[in-house]
């Protein structure tokens, strides 16, 4: 089985199934709590240095998608971990993580930052798992977070490791 990232731009005609089918999963879960059109998305901000957008492949097909753009200098913001419904729970998204955690660190980021709904618990588990540090209360029934003052968004910081630098003699 052949299985590859690649680089793309989040305006690629191959990816706006992806998407569209990314943001009727929250609307199925959301209803109209999140709006796809909330948020102010610029393509520029997924393309590198700053940022980038990655599919994994398998024999040709998107199988996962995940990217990073900046949050602020030291710090990526990750988005758009998905992975097709019928390969989920075979760690596809912990390996998507995990790609975009080496190329944020290699970009020059040291810090990453993502947020998720409070209707995933099983994206919750994820970023838990990757050692994501939350940012509110494990203990807490998720659904209070979609009251005010909360916005609905469940958030996570990790420190990257830079590795250590060899010494030569």
């Amino acid at each position: 089985m052949s299985e590859r990232f690649r680089d793309v731009s989040p305006e690629d005609a191959e990816l706006q199934p992806i998407l569209n089918g990314l943001f009727a999963e929250y609307a199925a879960r959301y209803g109209d709590y999140f709006s796809r059109d909330a948020e102010v998305e610029l393509t520029e901000w997924y393309l590198p240095p700053q940022g980038l957008f990655i599919v994994l492949e398998r024999e040709g097909a998107i199988i996962a998608t995940g990217a990073y753009k900046p949050y602020d200098a030291q710090t990526a913001e990750i988005k758009r971990i998905w992975t097709d419904k019928t390969l989920r729970q075979q760690g596809l998204a912990g390996r998507m993580v995990a790609e975009l955690e080496r190329r944020a660190l290699l970009a020059g980021y040291t810090q990453l930052y993502l947020t998720t709904g409070f209707r995933q618990p099983e994206a919750v588990r994820l970023y838990l798992s990757q050692d994501y540090e939350p940012q509110f209360d494990l203990y807490r029934d998720p659904e209070e977070y979609s009251r005010p003052p909360f916005d609905g968004r469940l958030r996570f910081t990790k420190a990257l490791a830079v590795p250590a630098l060899s010494k030569s003699a």
